[in-house]
């Protein structure tokens, strides 16, 4: 039995994540690994609620502002490159702490992804023509039309996931839903997974306040800097793809706003979705630290 163990805390966006995985990494002097597939980029600190410079300094991290808004750092390369990683903190801690609110590189981290094929960069280049063309409602219809069963749980505003699975379909003539074998890879350390919860009005409204405060510390800016970016996968995100709306003259400001605190609040909602089918995670409020403390203690005794 290992003796190294991975700590996952997980859970929808504005939940207490980033200052519970701070308490814990604390606990156990060790360092924190994030799994949020939009803080692995620079240049967008305040629409990603990356950690700030003040958190930054209390704890050791690792891949937040690590890779450039152009870098295609998917699934796939984000699994190759935290494993690596955590084989290195292993070697100088017992402890890591793994914190994020994307569901797929959390799975890509902790239980490997499905090996599927290449995709030709000729299909690539035409499907994105085609989104650019067409949009991305018409390109979910065409993922409707191929792979039924995806198309149901797939996040059909994020236009990444929905050309990925049209890629594979095409590629294979198969539905992407049907090449996903679900077969855990074994990992060299232990895993330990909590959530964070609270009741969803209490939720909801901090999401609301917290998309007033990154309008307070620069959101507008933030994106009007990337604007030129806007094409990239990096971008296609909540806090952006609005603000990029509003730039083109499609939605006011104040509207942009609203729709930034709806569309955080459905995100949220499907991330608890995503979660909740996980039977390995213990669920606790953020504000029960010492609760949270004295769980992760006896599992980690346990493992040993």
């Amino acid at each position: 039995m290992s003796t190294k163990t991975l700590i996952v805390i997980v859970g929808p966006t504005g939940s207490g994540k980033t200052d519970l995985s701070i308490g814990v990494a604390q606990h156990y002097a060790c360092p924190i690994i994030s799994t949020d597939s939009r803080q692995f980029y620079r240049g967008i600190p305040i629409g990603t609620a990356q950690p700030t410079a003040e958190e930054l300094a209390l704890v050791e991290h690792h891949f937040i502002a690590s890779h450039a808004l152009e870098d295609d750092f998917n699934c796939g390369a984000y699994e190759v490159a935290a494993l690596a990683r955590l084989e290195e903190l292993f070697q100088r801690h017992d402890v890591v702490v793994a914190v994020g609110g994307s569901g797929l590189y959390i799975k890509a981290l902790t239980e490997g992804m499905d090996d599927l094929p290449e995709v030709a960069p000729e299909l690539r280049s035409s499907l994105a023509a085609r989104l650019k063309a067409e949009g991305l409602e018409a390109m979910a219809e065409l993922l409707h039309e191929l792979d039924p069963a995806f198309y149901e749980v797939v996040d059909r505003k994020n236009p990444a996931r929905v050309l990925r699975a049209l890629e594979v379909c095409l590629t294979t003539g198969k539905p992407y839903s049907s090449l996903r074998t679900g077969v855990r890879q074994k990992r060299e350390f232990n895993i330990v997974k909590i959530g964070t919860q609270m009741q969803r009005d209490v939720l909801y409204d901090r999401i609301d306040r917290r998309v007033d405060m990154m309008i307070t510390e620069g959101l507008e800016q933030e994106a009007r800097e990337v604007y030129h970016l806007r094409h990239l996968n990096s971008l296609q995100t909540v806090g952006y793809r609005e603000m990029f709306d509003y730039f083109d003259g499609k939605t006011t400001r104040e509207e942009a706003i609203e729709l930034i605190k709806r569309n955080s609040r459905r995100y949220a909602k499907r991330q608890m979705t995503w979660f909740r089918r996980d039977e390995e995670i213990a669920w606790f409020s953020p504000s029960e630290r010492e609760k949270i403390l004295q769980y992760l203690d006896s599992k980690i005794c346990t493992l040993k």
